[in-house]
């Protein structure tokens, strides 16, 4: 059974940094890859970045890029996602999520539909 539990969300002024952490257990060989998504009151779930559970071959949006940078504890099966210089438009539920074969939203390249119970992040002066 595949569990991910976020933490690490919070308020922060524009331009400030925080790390977003998701534990993460009970993958098998269906859910080879993990991402963080965010999510707006009235929008949709958006991909934020990916990676394979070995920590490799990540990949980032095209609004986060430079920004934002997802990593992986392989032995500790946790994955980071580090956001520097936040800005009001990443303000936003985060969810860590892990890949569901033909079940889930699609993003990077794969269906993501086990999911976290989110973590809320928030960017205001």
């Amino acid at each position: 059974q595949v569990q991910l539990v976020e933490s690490g969300g919070g308020s922060v002024m524009p331009g400030g940094s925080l790390r977003l952490s998701c534990q993460y257990s009970g993958l098998d060989d269906n859910s080879n890859w993990l991402a963080w998504f965010r999510e707006t009151p009235g929008n949709g779930r958006e991909g934020v970045a990916r990676l394979h559970k070995t920590g490799g071959d990540t990949l980032s949006a095209d609004s986060v890029r430079g920004r934002f940078w997802v990593s992986l504890n392989y032995r500790n099966k946790v994955m980071y996602l580090q956001m520097d210089r936040l800005q009001p438009e990443d303000t936003a539920r985060y969810y860590c999520a892990a890949e569901k074969k033909n079940d889930g939203i699609w993003a990077f390249g794969h269906q993501f539909g086990y999911w976290g119970q989110g973590t809320q992040v928030t960017v205001s002066s």
